[in-house]
This record gives structure tokens, sequence and C-alpha cells, in this order.
């Protein structure tokens, strides 16, 4: 059986290298690309894909809105994160969010192509480096820190995090400038911090950010 595979990665020569990757198995085939959620949520709906293969971060609503709104659209859709971000409260929110699995892009490639095969199988997959940072970050009790957020304010609370200012921000989340203020005030309250350094000193021991 062949496996038809929705990529999404805002970066084209980042896809063409894991398009290479996946279709040199043959058993899986590309059938679409996106450069955005907005993108990935529609051509999700047009291809209906075996498995979509998304990156968290990406211009536009980003990987975990365009997950939740795939996964509202199709209960049984199964996505795959494959991303930068292999600190623990990033696969905790998109497996919350309705991921079949999640690895680093620092996994070894092979790991791609057996995450594929499984979550096509129906079965979840976690790479070791990001099972075991959730395991541990359960055993610490800090999985819950971040839950009030919604996909999108946890988008924002990471950018600034990093010190994305607002203006760019708003760019970069093709969102009104407005608006990433109101977002940034949510989530201050939400998160009950009065200040930009209070902001990335949770998100330290949340794990968002290294130290």
């Amino acid at each position: 059986m062949i496996i038809k595979v929705l990529l999404a990665d805002d970066h084209s020569v980042v896809r063409a290298g894991y398009r290479h990757l996946l279709q040199s198995a043959a058993d899986i085939q590309i059938i679409a690309e996106a450069d955005s959620g907005e993108e990935a949520y529609r051509l999700y709906a047009e291809t209906k894909p075996d498995v979509t293969v998304m990156d968290i971060s990406m211009p536009g609503m980003g990987g975990l809105e365009a997950l939740r709104r795939i996964r509202a659209q199709d209960h049984s859709a199964r996505v795959l994160m494959f991303t930068m971000h292999d600190d623990a409260v990033f696969p905790s929110r998109a497996l919350e969010a309705g991921a079949r699995g999640y690895l680093s892009k620092s996994c070894p490639p092979e790991a791609l192509v057996e995450a594929v095969r499984a979550i096509a199988a129906g079965r979840k997959y976690l790479g070791q480096d990001v099972a075991q940072k959730v395991a541990l970050q359960m055993v610490i009790g800090t999985g819950d820190l971040l839950q009030k957020l919604s996909a999108r304010e946890f988008e924002v609370f990471n950018l600034l995090a990093h010190g994305l200012p607002l203006n760019e921000l708003a760019d970069r989340l093709h969102m009104d400038y407005k608006t990433v203020v109101n977002v940034q005030s949510r989530i201050r309250q939400k998160l009950a911090v009065e200040n930009t350094a209070q902001l990335v000193m949770l998100a330290v021991r949340a794990g968002v950010i290294k130290p």
C-alpha cells in the first residue's frame, strides 16, 4: 500500500530534502506540499493524505493551530509534527492537540520514514530524545504550566519569549498589530506576569527557551 503524505514546511529547500528522503522509500508518495499553516489546512481538505508531516513554526496560523483545525475537520487525521523544537513543552502541546507523533529535526534520517510508516499504520510515534524529555516533564510537574494558553497564544508566547518585537511578530504570523497587542495582554493575564522579563523567566522554567 502506498502511503500518501502531505508535507508542510515553510522552507522550500528543507521540503525538497524531506521529499527526496521520503520518496526514496517505495511505499511513500508526497501528494502535496504547503508552506504555511493555512495552506496545509486547505490542502488537507483537498487531498485527504494518509499522513501529514508538518512543522510547528510556519508563517500565518502556524503548525499547532493548523493541527487543531485539521483535527476539528477530521478527527481521524494522522499528523506527525516534525520540527526543530525538541523541548518537552512543544511535543506535549502537539500531542494534546491531536498529533499522532512528534519528531525532532535532529533525529537520524531513517527515523522520519519509520515515523510516517508507524503513524500510517495507526500507531503513535515519539522520537527517543523527545520521549525522554516528555517523561521528565511529567515527573517534575511542569507539563501543565502553559495549559491556559490557546494554540495561537502559545505561538505568540514562544516568539515573545525569544525576544521578537511586536511588529515583527505581527508580520511573521500575518496578524494585525493591534491583535498581537491584545493577544500579548491576554497571555500576561492568563499567566499572571506583568512584564517581558517575567514572561521570559516563565518560558525558561517551562523549557520553551534555554537559560
